[in-house]
């Protein structure tokens, strides 16, 4: 099977993990990118973006010829779409992305060819490229395979994830869900379900959405409970204990480019239907708001009592524990509110997974709650799990990180 040619769009936190992994099964992947750094970065078998165990598989895959990046496509028999499906305005998704690397791989399309969407999309978008397509190419109609798959992997496991974790796969027909889900036997492990593109596009929507409902109800807990003078993580650790009941553990919000940002594809095309969905985001949305709040009121009681303004520790900014990735961070809108909020006050932020920031100024870990008066836990990174503190500080444990 090695004479295959796969071009993969799109060579982000999917994409290039996915490029290696085909690659590294000895098939020809041309991998494309509008960023030319990005290019230039991966041929020369390095990686932009922290992944455990990535840096090896692309370096593996560069050095033995089978992965190359360029900044416009070539002719091959499998196109992969795996770029960003972002937001306009109204949280409405914007398939802009989707829409221009199907453009860039049309005129390259031949009989037979299998053009396969990974990008999370609204239900539809898999028959609306091909509708585009076959407008485009009228002589391809119904001679291309066309198909929908998801991703459904962890950043932080990506590598092993893609090989183990079961696929859906919906192609607008039959014969084009056999042909993606033969492509995918080569390098997939875990099972592969077959469906229709409109399912598979739901599937992935509704993994997510189910994520961020039941995180709500975390949330909404913890709410609760700050106003009852009730320990949420003593009362969910004791709920747990029924053994149909599993509560997810509460957080300063939702973030990443899933779980915050895919319930919306289901509200903007179905907002009356999607109750309890478009409840879950405003309430995960209002959580990071409430975290914000509650630090403001913690620096004013200090001031009060000690006369004088309070250094905050602003602990964490990834969207998760043990990540790098900042993407729609809750944590992240938290430390900016408090810096908007803080008029030149000191404020110590740390990210144990980052050398640098933009925006912010990175410090450590040490130097951090040594030196605050009042320190903030955003996210629960393994560096802060056995951090001793003198008692004197005040502590906002808004992700569980102390009572793990």
């Amino acid at each position: 099977m090695s004479n295959q040619k796969v071009v993969m769009i799109g060579l982000g936190y999917i994409g290039l993990p996915t490029a290696a992994l085909i690659a590294n099964n000895n098939i020809h992947v041309h991998g494309v990118d509008i960023n030319p750094q990005v290019v230039e970065t991966i041929n020369a078998g390095k990686i932009h973006i922290v992944e455990p165990s990535l840096d090896q598989a692309v370096a593996t895959a560069v050095s033995n010829g089978f992965l190359k990046a360029a900044t416009t496509p070539i002719e091959a028999d499998t196109y992969l779409i795996v770029v960003p499906t972002p937001f306009k305005a109204k949280n409405e998704p914007d398939i802009s992305f989707v829409e221009a690397a199907t453009k860039a791989v049309i005129p390259l399309l031949k009989e037979n060819d299998l053009y396969i969407i990974e990008s999370t999309s609204p239900i539809g978008t898999t028959e609306k490229m091909m509708r585009y397509i076959y407008t485009e190419r009228p002589e391809l109609q119904d001679k291309l395979h066309i198909a929908y798959c998801p991703e459904r992997v962890l950043p932080g496991n990506v590598m092993h994830e893609l090989v183990h974790n079961d696929r859906v796969i919906g192609g607008v027909n039959e014969a084009a869900t056999q042909k993606a889900i033969t492509f995918y036997e080569q390098f997939v492990k875990g099972e592969l379900h077959p469906t229709n593109a409109r399912t598979a596009e739901m599937c992935k929507l509704t993994e997510n959405s189910s994520r961020d409902v039941q995180i709500a109800f975390a949330n909404e807990l913890s709410l609760i409970c700050d106003r009852a003078d009730i320990n949420v993580w003593e009362l969910i650790r004791l709920a747990n204990k029924h053994p149909r009941v599993n509560i997810l553990q509460p957080g300063c919000g939702v973030g990443g480019h899933c779980i915050a940002v895919d319930p919306y594809f289901i509200v903007a095309d179905y907002p009356m239907e999607s109750q309890i969905i478009a409840k879950a985001r405003e309430i995960n949305n209002y959580k990071s708001f409430w975290c914000a709040e509650k630090v403001k009121t913690a620096k004013l009681e200090f001031q009060l009592k000690h006369g004088r303004k309070a250094s905050v520790a602003i602990m964490g900014l990834a969207f998760k524990p043990n990540i790098d990735d900042l993407r729609e961070s809750p944590a992240k809108y938290i430390a900016q509110r408090i810096l908007q909020d803080s008029h030149n006050d000191t404020c110590y932020i740390v990210e144990p997974n980052i050398k640098e920031h933009k925006v912010f100024k990175l410090t450590t870990t040490r130097e951090a709650v040594d030196n605050a008066d009042i320190i903030v836990y955003l996210v629960a990174h393994n560096e802060f799990k056995n951090i001793t503190s003198s008692s004197d500080k005040i502590i906002l444990d808004f992700c569980g990180v102390l009572s793990s």
